[in-house]
Order: C-alpha cells, then structure tokens, then sequence
C-alpha cells in the first residue's frame, strides 16, 4: 500500500478513517493488525481483501494495480487468492457446512466431484468428519468458524484474512481457532489477523499498531510462537475445473439450488408472490376457454339446423314491404338448383299457421310445407317412424312429421303417434314420423307445434298458392359458399329476369358469431393480461424486499469470488421459477376451474387451448424475466462491503 486514504460520507462532508497508510505485507508472514475500535482497522482489512477500495493512493496485490480491476477481476483475486475468516462467522443457513465450504470452489469452476472430496478432507483436518451434513443453526461457535476457516482454505486460500477470528468464541475454542491459524501458518499461508486484543496479537510475528486511521507502530514480535514458513508460498492446491460451458453450467445448477433453497425456506412468502401470477394466468386461459366452448356450442347449434346452407327469400332484403307481391319463386326453381353441381341438397319451403287437432286436443300449430330433402339440408333426425318421400310430394300425400312439441302437446299419454291421423284446419294428414328434440335457436319456433307435410300437399290444399315462400340450398362441403352465392344468383336472375329475391347464408352467421366471440373473448382476456401485470409488479416488489433481506448472503458469496453475473443470475433464476411454477399452478387452476364449471353447467363444456396455455406459460416465464431483472441487477450491484455490514 502507498498513501492509501479511505473516506467516507459524514452529513455535508467526508471523514478520514484511513489516513495515509504505507505498508508491505511480505507472503509468508503472520501480521496482526492492532487497534481499538473506530481505529480503521477493519476497514484496512476490507481494503487488504479487495471487498473495499481506497478513495485515494494505491494498492497492489502480487504486483497487480486493484484500483485498476474491473469488479469480476476483484472477485477472481477474493476467489483465488484470499480466504476470509469473519467474526460472525457468514454462513449460508440454508447450506450444510459441507454446502458452505464448497461454495468458493463452485464460482472457481471445480467439478462437483472434486470440491465435495476436497471440502470433506478440509472439514475432516478441522476435526468436523462428523457434523458435514449439519447447517450452521446446528452448530456450535467453535465449530461454525471452523466450517469459515475450511471455507477460506477450499480455493487454496494463499492469505488469509482474519477479522476478530475469536471475538465471538469462548477462551477454548478461540485457542482452538488459534492454533489451527498456527498451522495454517507454518504450512505457508500468509495470515492477516484483525483484532483489538493484544494477547491474540501476540501470536502474530510482526505487530502493526492502527490509531485514529494511522499506523504508529509496525514491529516484529520476538516472542510470537508462530513456526517459521517454508520459502515461498502453499501451492494452489490442484483442483479439477471446468471452462467455459462446463463452468457456468455448474454455477447455474448451484444459482438453481440456492434459489430453489430460499424459495423452500420462505414457503408462504413465495406462495403469495406467486399468487397474482397464480390468478392473472388461471383467468386468461379459462377466459379463452370460456369464449372457445361458448363458440363452439353456438356453432353446434347452427350446424344442427344445416351447415354452410343459403336460404332464398322473395323480395331485395329483410324489411322489403314488397316482398310480398313477388312471386317468382316456383318449385322449378328448386329443381333447377338440384341440378348444380354446388349443390348438396335442396328444398322448397311454404308456410301457414293453423289449429291442429287430435281428437279433443286443440293447439295452434306451424305447418311446414317442405321438400323431401329438407331434413337432410337443416340436419335433423329421426325419433321414431320415417320421412316422406319423393313420391309423397310428387303425389301431394296428406302425410306428416311431427316434431317433439308437437308429440308432447297430442300424445302426452305416452301412445305412438305414427299412423295417427291429426286436422290441419280440415285437412286431415297421417302422422309417419317423430323428430328428435332440437337443441338450438335457430329454425322454426322452437317453443312452438311444427308439422312438416310435403310442400305440394301445403299449396294445393291448404294455402292454394302457386309460388314459394322460400328456397334452401345446402352447399356441397367440396364448393365455396361465394362461388355458391354467385351461381345460384346467376341462375336465378337468368330464369326470374332481374334480381327479386336475396340470399341469407349460414356461414356469414357462423363468420359472425366467431368474430363477435372472438372480440368478446379478446376484450375479457385483455382485462385479465393486467392482472397478469399486477403480479409480474408484485413479484419485482417481493424480490427487491429479498434483495435488501438477503443482503448479507449476498455479500458472503461475493467475499468468496461471486462475479456479479453469478448473484444477478441467481435472484433472476428465483424471479423466473416463482412465476414459472404460478404459471402451472395457474394453469392446473384453470383446469379446475373447468371441470367445477362443468358439474353446474350443461349448456356447453369449457374449451381449452394448448396453445393458450403455451402461450399463458410462457407469459409467466416472460415476467419473471422482465420483472426480476431489476432486482438481479440491483443485488449484483451491491458493494461487497456494504452488504457484508448489512447482515
């Protein structure tokens, strides 16, 4: 050291605690560094061990310039050539002392193998075989600065730095302690002792005095019982490392231990943490999972009654009061359509409303004037009996199919109604067959008595019209409902002469209800992505809290050579993994959620994307990057120093 000075910040000002220190510390020696408290002695020490800089002058360590040193260039020289023995002794509680020995040769890039070998023989030498699996809360004093000594000396530990190695120990095990240094000593080691006690000073071979930030005396100790060195320094002892890939493997998997550690130390603060994440992700997927099974019923319903059909109605559009007057539609019309190959199937369509009896039951009812080919084009099916046919509408046939209502209003005793006979006005008509109920809203009234008669049998003897109420086609599933449109509109308008009809497709309804579900479905999902927010905000909140609690671990990993990518990407790998696994536990919620839905609602059944979940899961690891940058950086900025004196 040469003119170091050491400042700080005092109110307006600055105060000196290290005032123009010069100083060598040759390898090999054992020098005690004396003084009372508040005499800077400490501080030198952190100076000593690069956990802090001088404001001024310059400090060199094996011929290096440390105020030169970038801080990952610092943490190499803590990593590889300083071990630190603190009064408090710096623990990781969460790690097994075997864990905490260990700890420096993880940043070192040692093989797991090799540093587990080494950290048991090093706690073996310091008599402590027995307690390798125990944390430090399971520990005594003594036997907790002997796990910080095997610490110290995992990476080689070419000097040691001792802050007050006994001032937290009784008489016994800080003779222990001692004598232990002794040996470290007279294997090579240089050993830098702090202390304000000149009996534990006196072990020292060399005596340097600190008062008010100056040295005012630096003398050897004739009576110091410290062995003589060997020349020279220890060797590194040989370690087996790994570069490049290898090594940050190996510190990512003990940044992912560590965080899975601390997650399990803190269970319920993790759990609330996770818990907006936890509700922002479970609502969007069941959001989407709503809008897509509420599609889907509602589609179901429009292809009970027909899919892709195009119905032709008189007249040019909803509204027309004219369109009463047009009757150019005619069954040849129909016919004509048949014959197109865009067509699948087809059917006339006349209607009337009239009092249908059976026996003594009266109801208004809905006749139906249908081709035979209608039930194929709105998609319904048979209960029981059987549908007219070609002949039947060719022969005008006074027969009927009855729908469900219709059953339930003349048959309500249970008796079959196929071969019944029922008055539609005065016209009677035999029944032949029963359809099944229909679940949907579309198509005649559903609340209503529908009976379906052949459309000929409706014209000549109940409305006596000559022209058609409606056409409706069902498309070809091989056609293009547009090509479809324009073809049927082209045939017409060649047959009719001009346009006097217009056409409602089905699909535009299907087209329409999918863009309205859709909107519906985006719209609510967007109000549950802020939720999602919330919690990506509440877990940066939580993490900055861990940050200023864990400043003391912090700093110990730094003490042993953590380079500031290794504490940043342990504090982000927690951030993720909180909101990675309240992703799948919201994921699993939502799923939950669904299957309760089910059991009260037989409507429609939720349907579930696995590609919103995807979606929704990587969302969540998204945020756990994002939000838990800020508190990596912030916990990777810490001077070590700071976060030391934290704890």
């Amino acid at each position: 050291m040469r003119k170091v000075w050491r400042e700080f910040p005092a109110g307006e000002g600055t105060i000196a605690v290290l005032k123009d220190i010069d100083l060598d510390i040759q390898a090999g020696e054992m020098v005690a560094i004396v003084g009372q408290s508040g005499s800077g002695k400490s501080t030198l020490m952190n100076i000593l061990g690069c956990l802090d800089k001088p404001t001024s002058g310059s400090y060199q360590v094996a011929g290096r310039e440390t105020g030169q040193l970038a801080p990952d260039e610092l943490a190499e020289l803590r990593r590889e050539y300083f071990g630190f023995i603190f009064q408090r002794y710096h623990l990781l509680g969460d790690l097994t002392a075997q864990g905490n020995v260990e700890v420096p040769a993880v940043y070192a890039g040692t093989n797991a193998a090799g540093r587990a070998a080494r950290a048991h023989h090093l706690l073996e030498r310091l008599g402590l075989g027995g307690r390798t699996g125990h944390t430090p809360g399971k520990l005594s004093g003594g036997q907790q600065q002997r796990v910080s000594i095997a610490r110290a000396l995992m990476n080689g530990g070419l000097v040691i730095l001792a802050d007050e190695p006994t001032g937290a120990l009784d008489s016994a095990s800080g003779a222990e302690v001692m004598k232990i240094l002794g040996e470290l000593h007279a294997e090579g080691h240089t050993i830098i002792l702090v202390t304000h006690d000149m009996k534990i000073a006196e072990h020292a071979q060399r005596i340097i005095e600190i008062h008010d930030g100056e040295i005012i005396a630096d003398r050897a100790n004739p009576d110091s019982d410290a062995t003589a060195p060997p020349d020279g320094q220890p060797a590194l002892t040989a370690r087996a490392t790994r570069t490049g890939f290898a090594a940050g493997f190996g510190r990512f998997r003990e940044a992912f231990h560590m965080a899975l550690l601390s997650m399990n130390a803190h269970r319920l603060r993790t759990f609330l943490t996770m818990l907006g994440i936890i509700i922002g992700i479970a609502s969007v997927v069941s959001v989407v999972a709503l809008g897509a099974g509420s599609q889907r019923a509602v589609l179901e319903n429009i292809a009970s009654i027909g899919t892709n059909t195009i119905d032709i109605r008189p007249g040019t559009g909803f509204g027309d009061r004219g369109a009463a007057r047009v009757r150019t539609l005619v069954s040849g019309d129909a016919d004509a359509l048949a014959q197109q190959s865009y067509v699948d199937s087809v059917t006339p369509s006349v209607s009337s409303s009239k009092t249908v009896r059976y026996g003594n039951v009266e109801s208004t009812g809905q006749i139906q004037g249908v081709g035979e080919q209608y039930f194929q084009v709105k998609g319904l099916k048979l209960a029981s009996g059987s549908l007219f046919d070609r002949e039947a509408t060719t022969d005008r046939r006074q027969v009927a199919v009855i729908d469900e209502n219709a059953r339930k209003t003349f048959f309500a005793d249970g008796s079959s109604p196929i071969g019944q006979v029922l008055f539609l006005g005065s016209v009677p008509v035999q029944v032949v067959g029963v359809l099944q109920a229909q679940a949907n809203a579309f198509g005649p009234n559903a609340d209503s008595v529908n009976v379906y008669v052949p459309y000929t049998t409706v014209m000549s003897r109940i409305t006596g019209q000559n022209y058609l109420s409606g056409i409706t086609a069902r498309i070809s599933d091989t056609a293009s409902t547009q090509a479809a449109e324009s073809g049927i509109t082209e045939l017409l308008t060649r047959r009719h002469g001009r346009v006097d009809f217009f056409l409602m497709n089905s699909d535009t309804i299907r087209q329409t209800v999918e863009s309205t579900t859709q909107t519906m479905t985006l719209l609510i999902a967007s109000i549950a992505v802020i939720s999602l927010l919330v919690g990506g905000i509440g877990v940066m909140n939580i993490m900055l809290v861990s940050v200023t609690e864990r400043t003391g671990e912090i700093g110990v990993r730094m003490a042993v050579g953590a380079r500031q990518g290794d504490i940043q990407q342990q504090f982000l790998i927690e951030a993720v993994l909180v909101c990675v696994l309240g992703g799948v536990l919201g994921i699993l919620s939502a799923l939950l959620f669904g299957e309760v839905f089910s059991r009260f609602n037989s409507s429609f059944t939720l349907a579930y994307s696995v590609d919103s979940m995807v979606l929704a899961f990587l969302c969540s690891s998204l945020i756990g990057v994002v939000f838990g940058y800020l508190p990596a950086r912030s916990a990777a900025r810490l001077n070590p120093i700071d976060a030391l004196s934290r704890d």
